[in-house]
């Protein structure tokens, strides 16, 4: 047991390393709010485009839901790896201008913005599923009522159908960004120095895990209050359904 607390819970390694464990965990908290901020834009735009109607809008809805299943059966690292790659490979090439391909925006540096554009698009597909769910649950009584008032389909959509669908899908949502927030990690493969790799720096310099161990408190301390404020919400939400109810 001394040799278990010894390898996981040194304090001498976690003050020294603090400092450094903490920049990597600003890292992910910087890659966590821009990632889910346009995740939670690019997810409600495909959504959108998922449930324009007619005949004329078919290869949108196609190429939509095509666009959602391939990301979402791919996983993260491989995106990762793919943006990484890709966008390096055209910038060096001439195809695309060298400020998109090896990204510098705004003074931070490339392998965060891979890491950014990565979380964007998979997760974006992942959300715009939760979005089509909240939109599916209003009533089609909803649209109908707009469509009578002489709205047209993307007024009805702007002002009465996506209001509701969100108010409806904010716990899912804030659990998609638990699972975000976990998976920044994932970036430390293209050289970002986040909260896993900076204790696994401090691991292979001194073969003890203590600095791990204080990224995943740093990890708890914001992922315990997101989860219980999420329960919070779906149970908000069912005492406003359960007082409907005669």
């Amino acid at each position: 047991m001394d040799a278990f607390f010894q390898t996981y819970f040194d304090f001498t390694i976690i003050e020294d390393n603090f400092g450094y464990v903490l920049e990597g965990f600003w890292w992910t908290i910087r890659l966590s709010i821009l990632g889910g901020i346009l995740s939670l834009l690019w997810g409600l735009v495909l959504a959108v485009l998922r449930q324009l109607p007619g005949r004329a809008f078919a290869p949108v809805r196609w190429l939509t839901v095509a666009y959602i299943d391939g990301l979402r059966g791919i996983p993260l690292l491989l995106v990762i790896f793919l943006i990484y790659g890709g966008l390096g490979a055209l910038a060096s090439e001439g195809v695309i201008p060298e400020a998109i391909g090896i990204p510098r925006w705004f003074g931070l540096p490339s392998p965060f913005w891979y890491g950014t554009i990565a979380i964007t698009l998979t997760y974006g597909a992942y959300m715009a599923e939760v979005y089509r769910a909240g939109i599916e649950a209003v009533p089609s009584g909803q649209t109908e009522a707009a469509r009578s008032l002489g709205m047209s389909h993307g007024q009805s959509m702007r002002f009465i159908i996506v209001p509701q669908a969100v108010r409806k899908v904010i716990p899912p949502l804030l659990n998609d960004f638990i699972a975000l927030m976990k998976d920044t990690s994932l970036v430390s493969v293209i050289g970002l120095v986040e909260t896993v790799q900076a204790g696994r720096d401090v691991y292979s310099e001194t073969f003890n895990a203590s600095a791990l161990t204080l990224g995943a408190v740093l990890f708890l301390l914001v992922t315990i209050p997101l989860a219980r404020f999420v329960d919070w919400m779906i149970n908000r939400q069912n005492l406003k359904v359960q007082r409907g109810v005669p």
